[in-house]
């Protein structure tokens, strides 16, 4: 089966990249909106047959960007495509993967019930929130991990008194993950979030009095838990200095202004979402396009991904 690139609307720049590597077939859809505000989504060119790769984020807008990638699939599948894998380098809806009181939709298993019902063959997402969303899904999901890519960004400025901070519980694994990776400690700070906006870090377990706190996580989107944790990490002595790595920079409400605030040396994100505005001078945007160029070859050949995924 031929290669084909299907790259919608939400990250241009990236898919762009992505396909300069390949150099696959491209498809390149043609996404309109009517007047009263529904897509129209075509594709002017033949896939009967081919494996088809259609590389779409779902960040902000979440619920456009998702509705584009069911359409962009659903005429790939209309088109003649023999199997179609999406791309999805932030999957929106990943932190509502369980009912946390009684009448709460599951929104991550309604969308993977929605890529089922346009029949996507196979997922591939980049350090979801919850690792375990593949427990969700019926069709094969690989959860690929861009520490690698982050951790080589932060290590021209990493002082040799660094330490790598788990701003909650949920973040310990990956943690562990930079702490191998570039040779240093490792402390976590318990959180409690309050609000959607609003985080209170309880506790640092760890030794951090006297060095720099290296914070890392899966997503900065109100800048709350790293805010929460750079003050618990004061209070425990910590260096008024701070790196910090994260895989999506999603920068919605005051995030901007809450991480200009902060002192900030370095801040590392992928561009899994188009750059945002209004970012310290220390933030840098670091490339995913080789690793989801590697990811997507190896699944045409059938290869193995094992060394690219999440906690491997």
């Amino acid at each position: 089966m031929e290669l084909t690139l299907v790259i919608g609307s939400a990250n241009q720049r990236l898919g762009d990249a992505v396909a300069l590597i390949l150099e696959p077939d491209r498809a390149d859809p043609v996404v309109e909106r009517f007047p009263d505000g529904e897509l129209h989504v075509t594709l002017p060119h033949s896939l009967r047959g081919n494996d088809v790769y259609v590389l779409q984020s779902t960040g902000p807008p979440v619920d456009q960007q998702l509705m584009e990638l069911l359409l962009l699939v659903d005429a790939c599948r209309r088109g003649g495509a023999g199997r179609i894998t999406t791309v999805i380098p932030y999957f929106g809806y990943a932190r509502q993967d369980r009912r946390r009181a009684p009448g709460e939709a599951i929104a991550a298993r309604v969308v993977a019930d929605l890529l089922r019902a346009v029949r996507v063959d196979r997922v591939l997402v980049v350090d979801p929130h919850t690792p375990g969303l593949e427990a969700v899904f019926e069709m094969p999901l690989d959860a690929l991990s861009a520490v690698p890519v982050l951790a080589a960004g932060l290590r021209p400025t990493l002082p040799t008194d660094a330490v790598v901070v788990a701003p909650d519980l949920g973040a310990v694994k990956r943690a562990e993950s930079y702490a191998a990776l570039l040779g240093l400690p490792m402390v976590i700070v318990r959180k409690r979030r309050i609000s959607g906006t609003s985080v209170r870090a309880e506790e640092v377990v760890g030794a951090i009095d006297g060095r720099v706190p290296v914070i890392i996580d899966d997503m900065i989107s109100t800048g709350a838990t790293v805010c929460a944790a750079m003050q618990a990490l004061l209070e425990h002595g910590a260096r008024a200095s701070v790196l910090v790595a994260a895989t999506h920079g999603l920068f919605v409400g005051p995030a901007p202004q809450r991480l200009r605030e902060l002192p900030i040396e370095h801040l590392v994100v992928t561009d899994s979402l188009p750059s945002a505005v209004g970012l310290p001078p220390s933030a840098e945007v670091v490339s995913i396009d080789r690793l989801l160029a590697d990811a997507i070859r190896r699944l045409h050949d059938d290869q193995p991904l094992d060394d690219l995924v999440l906690f491997a």
